[in-house]
């Protein structure tokens, strides 16, 4: 039986016996990593050609508890420095739309589908400050764009709302790992602060926790097949 064709019944039992092959404390810290997940913000990276950048900002995902980042690439392709990301991106839900010409469009229309108002971070355009926007409202795609040029005139097209960081000194604007740690820190505090509804559903945290799992588990695959197996035989018996 494949993972992907597992019922949530299975996939519970499959955690509840991986588990038993990881030390206590880190499995009590994997839980409490899940439990402030959340895919209530998401992350959108739009045409990042720094690899430093695009992955400080997978660390700051990930140590804020966000759990999905989009990436699309238009003109620039999406590489990790591994002295920076640190492994994050390992705990992180990566999606990448790499379509000639229409990864802007595609991305936003999958967001849009999966109900995300698209946040263009610009600032430029002075809709919402940082402080004012409303999570209340829905859930959120926050887009950044890339480091000399910004967002492309098709997320400004296309965007839901605006949102910008106000800047007191001389300089217009952040390098783009500022401005996404800036925003994701103080929106994801906001979250838990205000009491939104920011967590997973349960089957969600299932999937992610047999996932983290398998990253956690030494010979997890060999050690899962053996108990599908268990699982198969003892089903047989009872018929």
């Amino acid at each position: 039986m494949l993972p992907s064709e597992q019922s949530p019944s299975i996939k519970r039992l499959l955690v509840e016996h991986l588990s038993q092959f990881l030390l206590e404390r880190r499995f009590e810290a994997l839980k409490s990593a899940l439990n402030n997940r959340t895919r209530y913000l998401t992350v959108v990276l739009e045409d990042i050609f720094q690899s430093q950048n695009a992955s400080a900002v997978l660390r700051t995902c990930e140590c804020f508890g966000i759990q999905d980042v989009h990436i699309i690439e238009n003109q620039n392709r999406f590489n990790l420095n591994p002295r920076v990301v640190l492994g994050s991106s390992k705990w992180l839900t990566i999606n990448r739309y790499k379509a000639p010409e229409f990864s802007t469009i595609d991305a936003i229309q999958h967001l849009k589908n999966e109900g995300y108002r698209i946040v263009a971070t610009s600032p430029h355009i002075n809709d919402s400050t940082l402080s004012q926007f409303e999570l209340g409202k829905g859930k959120a795609a926050l887009v950044f764009g890339t480091e000399l040029t910004g967002l492309s005139q098709t997320v400004m097209d296309n965007a839901d709302e605006f949102m910008y960081i106000p800047m007191l000194g001389l300089t217009e604007s952040l390098n783009i790992s500022v401005s996404a740690a800036v925003c994701i820190h103080y929106l994801t505090n906001k979250l838990r602060l205000f009491g939104q509804d920011f967590s997973l559903s349960e089957s969600e945290k299932d999937e992610l926790m047999y996932q983290w799992l398998k990253l956690s588990v030494k010979s997890a695959n060999a050690l899962e097949k053996r108990f599908l197996k268990s699982l198969n035989e003892n089903e047989r018996l009872k018929k």
